[in-house]
């Protein structure tokens, strides 16, 4: 089974409980889910593979470290994900991003995809996909598994909020994609929405409902 990183650590719990507050504006929203994503992203890399080279400092030459291994690759779910997107570029500038666009029936809470743009080498890179909420899990699982028909391998999951039901589903269709939350919520509502949760990621992100 997959591993569940809950990253608890204090900055994280502070901006988090500033995201939840539904008087947090969509400008400091945007700021915080950034902050937030780029402490998870520290989190999410810290298992990447080093080879030692040699350089030289301005005094001698030196044993150092630099990332090794395979190509990296960021693939934010729409809409919402693309609030993750930026913070993740800053700590992996090399890194290419896909998009995968999903929404959910708000009738049968099952994901419909509406659009697919990724790397040519997929099955080459490290994938994290991102998304703020992993609720249900359908979109993230559903998401997962295409690019697994793509040829990824290798792919990791970011969420800042996940419930118990939306791992589990996760969990239960991939069980070897490692989650990484900021909080496990306690469950989802009678329309999927996770409690206490922060609302809809995506409306407070752009400011559109």
């Amino acid at each position: 089974m997959s591993k569940v990183i809950e990253v608890k650590h204090p900055l994280i719990q502070h901006k988090l409980t500033l995201i939840r507050d539904k008087n947090t504006g969509s400008k400091d929203f945007r700021l915080l889910v950034k902050e937030v994503s780029l402490l998870l992203g520290y989190e999410v890399t810290s298992d990447l593979p080093l080879e030692e080279v040699e350089i030289e400092t301005p005094l001698v030459k030196a044993k150092s470290y630099v990332i090794a291994g395979k190509k990296l690759g960021i693939i934010p779910i729409l809409r919402a994900g693309l609030g993750m997107v930026d913070a993740m570029l800053e700590l992996m500038p090399a890194a290419k991003v896909g998009h995968i666009g999903l929404y959910r029936d708000p009738e049968t809470l099952k994901p419909v995809e509406y659009y697919c743009k990724l790397p040519s080498d997929v099955s080459e890179r490290k994938l994290i996909v991102v998304d703020p909420m992993l609720a249900t899990g359908g979109s993230a699982a559903a998401a997962i598994t295409f690019l697994k028909e793509k040829g990824a391998n290798d792919i990791k999951l970011v969420n800042i909020i996940a419930s118990p039901e939306g791992i589990s589903e996760v969990q239960k269709l991939h069980p070897d994609v490692d989650i990484y939350v900021a909080s496990i919520d306690e469950r989802l509502n009678d329309h999927g929405y996770i409690l206490p949760g922060l609302g809809d990621a995506g409306d407070r992100l752009f400011g559109t409902k």
